[in-house]
Order: structure tokens, then C-alpha cells, then sequence
């Protein structure tokens, strides 16, 4: 029977009369049973199963008192950082730290600690050794070979060195996980189960290779090795080859066993789980979930918050963009649930007291993939192209928009259904190829703002990207204004724009910005390339290659040519006015300051922009005096009522304040 929510203390087992959890989840994030946590899904498809689970969320990781308070599972502790890499999580791409955490209650931060995968799992260890650990979730899939690490600036181990889990499952959990549950339970020990599909193991010292192919694999049965950590920790091209080879080993039809040495051990990488099918997709979907937070929870939870009233209809992405990690998590081939699923948990929603009227979003990583899949079934057990759409729409790729349309059609006519928000990113090469879904589109899920991510304009820097070119962008934009002319509506595109991309220098980022100019468009957010672990961009950053061609890539990697990138896509902005201006006149774009249609900043700066920069130069005065052990002093500044200079010692030079400047430290200086 399943119950109104998992367990997460002593005293919730107790009520249930459990003398002890079967398994028990480890998790980053706070407990929300909604399929969009990891947790809840795959907690309750074990529940399903028959299986006692509990969860452990955001747990004390000071001492192992928490793990103990629960008792020890009988099968195995499952073990994930959370929804999304912590690193991710906790800092911005200036590496900052964030102010909160929207997987925390009350959005607060401190809750989990970085990396804390390997953590978690020293905690089960240290609670009830002889436990089987296996770790998983994002953080865990997309460090699961050695990788590069933005926030330390060095290259990484396999998080199975550091977290000494025994299996690492990568990817989707649901079929891995029930294979794991079933065999432990039917007496097999944790290393008979090496054999499964998305799973990672460290063998020992001692261990040799298999000499064997994997017994499950649908490709040709050869080892891929790897460079060993070693030398991609030192070597950029080793680098570069290592990501193109496991690149080319993400379609699960024809995914070859890999490997990869650590010191005198071996890290071995089982194919990709094979994908689910729609039934399996329903099944994991119609689950009976409270879709709230737990009700330990006295504060609302931010991811909660905005995702509550959302659908997901599909997993996976095959536009393979460099700077984004859902392929090498989800995979490139499409898994949907079927629409009577959809429809029967938009029906549950709409019963809700709770629910008022409008479904968030139905969609996925993408909003307009539904039921898209290869056309020759035979083909694509062989492909191992890494995206299908780019640099061209493959011509076996079925792109048909019409499944999507009826669902849509159905979703908001279901009783209790006012209105069906479409808010995952479009993607617009697809969408150009269905005028009639765009028309739907535009008529009855577009709320005013349609959100759009072209990325950048620069085909250079696009290609870099794997993204389609600017005209795909601009034939979408016509596209979208027509339809919403005939509909009868006034409403507009927000596009995405990424600064600070491999491959996008101030040069190009000055094209965007004439191009934002030109189209009226001033961004309110800008997206700051992040370095995430594994991705193909990431190499870029990191290596400064192209790792399928060696051809250099550059990469702004220093703080100030970063602060630029972003100040030019936000031109219009009175205090980027300085930074805009210099990077203007750096590249010989003079011509655009002034007072002209195309000119990007006025020829004197904004009131508003010596402002921000005084204010910016006394608080990095300030906070460098604090560095220095030194009391804030108040300096000369010329002009200022009852300034007095400092009396001259023997006739020399004004001295200067303790923090090292002309001007005291609480002061700020003149631009």
C-alpha cells in the first residue's frame, strides 16, 4: 500500500511499525514527493515494489547521528548530492557563493555541504559498516570519470575515488535501481552486480580487466580505454581525446564498455541503461505522489514552488548542445510517456482543491521533442552521431510536431483546466519546421512571453555551441510575430543569451550586443558560461581545444574579460557604462558612442555610472583595508567640504592611507 509520504525519522518507521527500512535514500535535497525530485520517483518505485524506503534528506553531515537515529537498511543506502550538481548549487560563475539554495526550505543555504557525495557516504560507512553503498543522481553521473572541476581549477577523479561507494549508477535510476534492489534482496552481494547497465566500479589493486565482452552489449564488444587520470591531469590534448572517446560511447544501442585507470586501480563504466519504454515511462509516472513538500516542512520550498504545477512528458535530448550535461545524463534518445499518463496526472492535478487552473508547463528539457525518435530503428543502433540536429536536422530524425499538438489540444480540455503553459525551451529549428504548432502555440500556451534561448548570434561561436545558426533565430522570430498577428495577440519573444562561452571573445560580443540594440531587446538576466563537469564546452574552457578536431578554442577565463562579456549584453545599463565604453574602444568600435540609432552607450557617462563606480572603488577599498588588518581612515579628496591635507612629514609627499591607496579606504575615489 502506498503510503502518503516515505518515512524520513525514527518515530515515522515506528508509527508503521517498521523494525527497519529496506532502503534508505541519502539525499542533498529537501523531501518534495513530486516525480520531478529524484528521491520521490525512485523512492517510489521501489515502494511499488514492495519495499520499505526511507529518506534521509538533508542530513547533519557533521557526525553520523542522523544515519544511526534511522537503523541500518537491509539492502543498501542510496546515496545523491540532489537534483543538481552542488557546486552548481552553491556558486555563481564568478565563483560566488549564492545567497540561497532552491532546494532547501525557505531557500536557505548551508544545508548540504559541496561535493557532498562522498560525504554522505563516509557518514553510512561510518554509521553501519557493511552496508552496500551506491551512489548516484547528477552530481555523481557527471563526475564519473575523471573531469575537469571550475571551482578548484584542476582535474578531478572519478567521484568513486573519493567517495569509495560500490557501485556508481550515472544516468536515469529507475530500471538500475529495481535491478539492484531485486538481485540484493534474492541474496546476490553488491559485487555480483557489476555487470549491469549505468554502472560505474573501481576495481581493486589486486583485479585485472575483464577479459570478457559486456554481456549486455549491443555494440561490438571491444574495451574503450581511456587516458589514465594521471595524464589528463596534466595533459590538455589527453584531456581532449578522453572526452571525445567517452563522448562517442553515450548511445546505449551500440555503447561500449569503458575504462579508465587511477594509479594501480581500474575505473570501469558499463554501457548506458537502455531506454525506457512508454509503458515503463507510465508506470514510473502514475505513481500515487503528494506532489508537496514533506510536511516536516514549516517553509515553502523555491523548486517546489515552481514546478508544482508542471507535467513532464519526456526525458532525453539529441541536440547535443556543447554547454549543456542532459544528454550525457538523460541520453539523446527521446523516452515519452504515453499521453493517456499525461492526461491522467493533469486529471489528478485539476481535482486538487489546491490547484488553480493553469498547468505551469508540459514539457521536458525540451518543449517540443514529444515522441520524436529515428525513423530506421536499424540506423539508429549504429549512429553514433552526437546530436541529431546539428550542424543539419538529420533526415531519418522524425520531427513530426502532431503528437505534441494533441496532447496539448486534450491537456486544456481536461474539467478544472483553464490554462496550459508551455515554459520549456522551444527549440526553434524544429519548431520552423511546423508552422501549424506554432500557430497552437502561439493561439493558447504563450502567456505573453515566450521563452526562447538562441544563445548567441555569432555563427562562430554558435558552432562552438552546437546550436543552430542566427537565421534559424530570425526565421523563428517572423514566424512567431505573424502567428501572434493572426491570433490576435500582442506578445513577445524573451530570448536567452550565454557571455563568456568558449569561443565568444569581446569582438563577438559586441556583435550581439549591435544585434540586441538593432531588435530592441535589453535582457533583464544574463547567463554566465559555467564549467560543468564533463561537458564538451567545459573541455573547451579547460584545454582551450576543440576535442573532436584539436583545433584552439579560446575562452574568456580571466574575471575582468568575463565582467565585460556580460556588461555588453547589458549595454543599456547606466553602470556597465565604463566597461562597455573601454571594450568599445579596445576593439575600434568608436562608432558606436554617441547619440546615433546604432550607438550602444551616450559619449559622457550617465550620472548613474560615476556613481557605481565610485561606489564600487570605496567598497574594494574598504573590504582591502579589512584584508590588511587596518581601521577604515578618511583621506583627502579634493573638492570635498572641510577637506584638510594631512600635515607633510619633512617636507615630503602626502603619505598614503594604510590600505595601500592615495584615498582612505571608506572614501572612494574620483573616476
Amino acid at each position: 500500500m502506498a503510503l502518503p509520504y516515505l518515512p524520513t525519522s525514527r518515530a515515522e518507521m515506528d508509527a508503521l511499525g517498521w523494525d527497519r527500512p529496506d532502503v534508505v535514500f541519502v539525499s542533498g535535497d529537501a523531501y518534495v514527493d513530486h516525480p520531478s525530485f529524484a528521491a520521490a520517483i525512485l523512492g517510489r518505485v521501489l515502494e511499488a515494489e514492495g519495499l520499505r524506503v526511507a529518506i534521509l534528506p538533508q542530513p547533519d553531515w557533521r557526525s553520523a547521528d542522523a544515519w544511526r537515529a534511522l537503523g541500518p537498511p537491509r539492502l543498501f543506502y542510496a546515496v545523491s548530492a540532489g537534483n543538481m550538481d552542488s557546486m552548481i548549487n552553491h556558486y555563481t560563475a564568478n565563483r560566488k557563493r549564492r545567497n540561497d539554495d532552491a532546494y532547501s526550505p525557505g531557500g536557505r543555504i548551508g544545508l548540504r555541504p559541496d561535493r557532498p557525495t562522498p560525504i554522505y557516504t563516509q557518514r553510512c560507512r561510518e554509521a553501519f559498516a557493511g552496508v552496500p553503498v551506491v551512489a548516484g543522481g547528477v552530481e555523481a553521473s557527471l563526475r564519473r570519470i575523471a573531469h575537469y572541476d571550475y571551482w578548484s581549477d584542476t582535474v578531478r577523479p572519478s567521484m568513486l575515488v573519493s567517495s569509495k561507494a560500490d557501485l556508481l549508477v550515472y544516468g536515469m535510476g529507475e530500471a538500475p535501481i529495481l535491478q539492484i534492489a531485486r538481485r540484493l534482496a534474492g541474496g546476490e552481494r553488491i559485487g555480483d552486480l557489476r555487470d549491469l547497465r549505468g554502472a560505474c566500479y573501481l576495481l581493486g589493486r589486486k583485479e585485472s580487466l575483464p577479459d570478457h565482452p559486456f554481456t549486455d552489449a549491443a555494440g561490438d564488444g571491444r574495451t574503450i580505454e581511456l587516458p589514465a587520470f594521471e595524464a589528463v591531469r596534466t595533459d590538455p590534448r589527453a584531456f581532449a581525446r578522453m572526452t571525445a572517446l567517452h563522448h562517442h560511447e553515450t548511445n546505449p544501442l551500440n555503447a561500449r564498455r569503458v575504462v579508465q585507470r587511477h594509479g594501480d586501480r581500474w575505473l570501469v563504466q558499463n554501457p548506458p541503461t537502455l531506454p525506457l519504454t512508454a509503458e515503463q515511462m507510465d508506470a514510473a509516472y502514475d505513481l500515487p505522489y503528494a506532489r508537496r513538500p514533506h510536511p516536516r516542512y514549516t517553509e515553502p520550498i523555491p523548486a517546489h514552488e515552481m514546478i508544482k504545477d508542471s507535467v513532464t512528458i519526456m526525458r532525453g535530448c539529441f541536440g547535443g548542445c556543447t554547454f549543456c550535461s542532459i544528454t550525457m545524463h538523460q541520453g539523446r534518445i527521446m523516452q515519452s510517456r504515453s499521453k493517456a499518463s499525461v492526461l491522467r496526472e493533469i486529471q489528478a492535478m485539476a481535482r486538487d482543491p489546491g490547484f488553480k487552473g493553469t498547468v505551469s508547463d508540459v514539457g521536458g528539457p525540451t518543449a517540443n521533442m514529444y515522441q520524436m525518435r529515428c525513423t530506421r530503428p536499424e540506423v539508429e543502433a549504429r549512429c553514433r552521431r552526437l546530436s541529431c540536429i546539428h550542424p543539419t536536422i538529420c533526415p531519418l530524425l522524425g520531427t513530426d510536431h502532431e503528437p505534441t499538438v494533441e496532447l496539448l489540444r486534450e491537456a486544456r480540455a481536461v474539467p478544472g483546466v483553464r490554462r496550459v503553459r508551455v515554459s520549456s525551451g522551444i527549440r526553434m529549428d524544429l519548431a520552423n519546421r511546423a508552422p501549424g504548432y506554432l500557430d497552437e502555440l502561439v493561439r493558447h500556451h504563450v502567456g505573453g512571453h515566450l521563452k526562447v534561448a538562441p544563445e548567441h548570434t555569432c555563427d562562430t561561436v554558435l558552432t562552438a555551441m552546437k546550436k543552430p545558426p542566427q537565421r534559424e533565430f530570425e526565421v523563428f522570430e517572423q514566424a512567431f510575430r505573424a502567428a501572434s498577428r493572426r491570433a490576435g495577440k500582442e506578445q513577445y519573444l524573451v530570448p536567452y543569451f550565454i557571455a563568456s562561452h568558449p569561443g565568444s571573445g569581446v569582438k563577438e560580443m559586441i556583435a550581439l550586443a549591435e544585434f540586441l540594440k538593432a531588435n530592441g531587446y535589453r535582457p533583464q538576466q544574463v547567463q554566465d558560461f559555467i564549467p560543468a563537469p564533463m561537458d564538451v564546452a567545459t573541455c573547451m574552457y579547460h584545454t582551450g581545444l576543440d576535442p573532436f578536431t584539436l583545433a584552439p578554442v579560446r575562452s574568456a577565463r580571466q574575471l575582468r574579460e568575463r565582467r565585460t562579456q556580460r556588461a555588453l549584453m547589458q549595454f543599456f545599463d547606466p553602470a556597465n557604462w565604463f566597461l562597455v565604453r573601454k571594450a568599445l574602444l579596445d576593439h575600434g568600435r568608436g562608432d558606436l558612442i554617441g547619440h546615433g540609432p546604432r550607438c550602444l552607450i551616450p559619449p559622457r557617462p550617465p550620472r548613474e555610472a560615476v556613481e557605481a563606480r565610485r561606489e564600487a572603488a570605496g567598497h574594494a577599498t574598504y573590504v582591502h583595508a579589512r584584508a590588511a588588518g587596518t581601521r577604515p581612515t578618511v583621506g583627502y579628496r579634493p573638492g570635498r567640504k572641510g577637506a584638510r591635507r594631512r600635515p607633510k612629514e619633512g617636507g615630503g609627499r602626502v603619505p598614503p592611507a594604510p590600505g595601500g591607496g592615495r584615498h582612505g579606504a571608506g572614501e572612494g575615489v574620483n573616476p
